[in-house]
């Protein structure tokens, strides 16, 4: 994994190279799939925390970002069925740039 630090205007960013490579159906599937399910997890679980605090909270927000990450772990599902069934090779280039806010 590599990453990289550089100084703009005060604020400090990294980029860190979290996937990178060529991948069949299968391995992409496990990888793509493992991330999403973790991200959606994060969600649900911020979503009951609010909850158990207080059961008259709004989680919308969550709740939609739920959604997309559905709908993109959908889509991302149809394009390696397609790949699979071409006998293709998947290339994931997948970076995480974070910063300070």
């Amino acid at each position: 994994m590599e990453t990289k630090e550089t100084a703009q205007l005060g604020k400090t960013t990294q980029t860190i190279q979290l996937v990178k490579g060529e991948f069949t159906p299968s391995e992409a599937t496990h990888v793509l799939m493992g991330l999403i399910d973790e991200k959606i997890n994060f969600h649900k679980i911020q979503r009951l925390q609010i909850w158990e605090g207080n059961h008259g909270s709004k989680t919308d927000q969550l709740d939609g970002r739920i959604q997309e990450l559905e709908l993109e772990k959908k889509k991302a599902q149809e394009f390696i069925n397609i790949t699979r069934g071409l006998g293709q090779k998947i290339s994931i280039n997948g970076v995480l740039k974070i910063s300070v806010a």
